[in-house]
């Protein structure tokens, strides 16, 4: 029987952003300004391998928000529904979903990482266990080593066949596109020129194969990063944290932006009493200790969820409803800054001479604001917003370290770190918690911050002649 799905709230916010980046592609192919703009940001390799780390997260998100409840039973022709709902990764993860180790382990072992003290024949035994889910195959621990080599060595064949097929089926086709000869095509890859360097997003592409099948080949057998203390496996958390962290980051800035856009412009543009009111707004916010605020406000939402407990049907919808409510909080406390510095660049350009031409001419005050104010602030609101996405994800980790941040059944960079702070400390040192964790937000930031860059420049109004050159 089929599955009950579970829609919720912040699968609704990673729909929405896939919908609003299709409308703004379909948009972007029908103007010819827009196309020339993208055009300059995809001839660099960079932002091309920017471009494709992000797109993989989306997809690893997107995987990660189609949520359901399987059957486990029916009953008078009724099914029976598991109290715990699953996602799409959840169940292509496999084992590493459900199996749960005793303690800590480190990546690609066999055995626990401490001692385990049990009852053997009535007599006390401290010693190493034997993991569920880590070299359980083997017969004996001595093959360990070859059988680590063996399957890597399969993934990283199987990786890089499957990458050089790829190379080989693109190349072949763009050749064959621009109507040239395969080995012609061949000879221009990794040289400059003015054309898209495809061969960036097919190196990232190809990267990224032969560390999943390097992964996929070892995933059914071991942990292949370890797991954490209280046995949960720390390469799935780390995957899991990946919907976390974009949510997290792309609700509370679409949150930031609407307030910080508006109400920064208006204050420069129109001045006198409502640029003293908003002033007064954002400095009365700014003024109040930002952790605080949305520590009190967390744990407000959180009294209402506790006092309703019949409002979800799993505990997976308790948690995503705080993740929700904590975006939202984030974004609503957050927009001060970019408001500040739009207002001042707001109060510099509405002085300019086409302003005032345009004053002269009959324009209303939100058509000028719309068509000369908004395209020359773009650039700013675009550093500041992916500097507040980048931020806000390891802003996470701040709150998670109080106790306000996400729900403890929730996996995100922040509660790992908060963990692997505590195991740094400790003898021995337990590193691959934090090191998966940094690893992956390591990645997740550059990319958005290094794409951001030659959007940034892109649509920077000053560099139109840039671009008229690039065409």
């Amino acid at each position: 029987m089929m599955p009950k799905f579970v829609l919720l709230p912040t699968d609704i916010v990673i729909v929405v952003l896939l919908a609003a980046l299709t409308f703004y592609l379909i948009h972007v192919a029908r103007s010819e300004e827009l196309k020339a703009r993208w055009r300059y940001v995809v001839s660099s390799g960079a932002s091309l391998c920017s471009l494709s780390l992000l797109c993989f997260f989306l997809l690893l998100s997107v995987v990660d928000s189609v949520h359901f409840r399987p059957v486990i039973d029916v009953q008078a022709g009724r099914p029976i529904y598991d109290v715990k709902a699953y996602s799409l990764l959840d169940k292509a993860l496999g084992k590493a979903s459900s199996a749960e180790e005793k303690s800590y382990s480190m990546p690609l072992a066999t055995q626990t990482f401490e001692k385990i003290s049990r009852f053997e024949d009535g007599k006390p035994v401290r010693d190493y266990e034997p993991l569920k889910a880590g070299g359980a195959h083997l017969k004996n621990n001595a093959d360990w080593a070859e059988d680590v080599i063996v399957k890597s060595a399969c993934g990283l064949g199987a990786g890089l066949v499957l990458s050089a097929l790829l190379w080989f089926l693109t190349v072949g086709l763009i050749a064959r596109y621009k109507d040239r000869s395969f080995k012609g095509e061949v000879r221009t890859l990794f040289k400059r020129r003015d054309e898209v360097p495809y061969e960036a997003v097919l190196t990232t592409c190809s990267v990224l194969i032969v560390l999943g099948c390097l992964i996929g080949a070892l995933w059914p057998y071991y942990h292949v990063m370890g797991t954490d203390q209280t046995g949960n496996d720390v390469l799935y958390q780390a995957f899991k944290s990946v919907r976390t962290a974009l949510v997290i980051g792309t609700l509370a800035t679409l949150t930031t932006l609407p307030f910080a856009v508006v109400l920064g412009i208006c204050a420069g543009f129109f001045k006198g009493w409502v640029d003293d009111l908003i002033q007064y707004l954002y400095t009365t916010l700014s003024s109040i200790p930002s952790v605080l605020l949305i520590a009190a406000s967390v744990l407000m939402i959180q009294v209402f969820i506790d006092s309703h407990p019949g409002m979800y049907a799993t505990g997976i919808e308790r948690a995503d409803l705080r993740l929700f409510m904590l975006s939202i909080i984030i974004g609503l406390t957050g927009w001060a800054t970019l408001a500040r510095l739009l207002r001042a660049e707001t109060l510099k350009i509405s002085q300019l001479d086409y302003i005032q031409a345009a004053h002269a001419f009959g324009l209303g005050p939100f058509k000028i604001m719309k068509r000369h104010v908004l395209p020359n602030v773009i650039h700013i609101i675009l550093i500041v917003a992916v500097l507040d996405f980048s931020g806000i994800v390891l802003y996470e980790a701040v709150l998670s370290y109080v106790g306000v941040g996400v729900d403890p059944t929730t996996h995100s960079f922040g509660s790992m770190i908060n963990a692997g702070r505590l195991e740094l400390s400790r003898t021995p040192v337990v590193w691959w918690n934090l090191c998966a964790a940094f690893t992956f937000m390591l990645t997740l930031v550059l990319s958005a911050n290094l794409f951001a860059s030659a959007v940034r420049e892109a649509f920077d109004p000053r560099l139109v002649l840039k671009i008229g050159r690039k065409k």
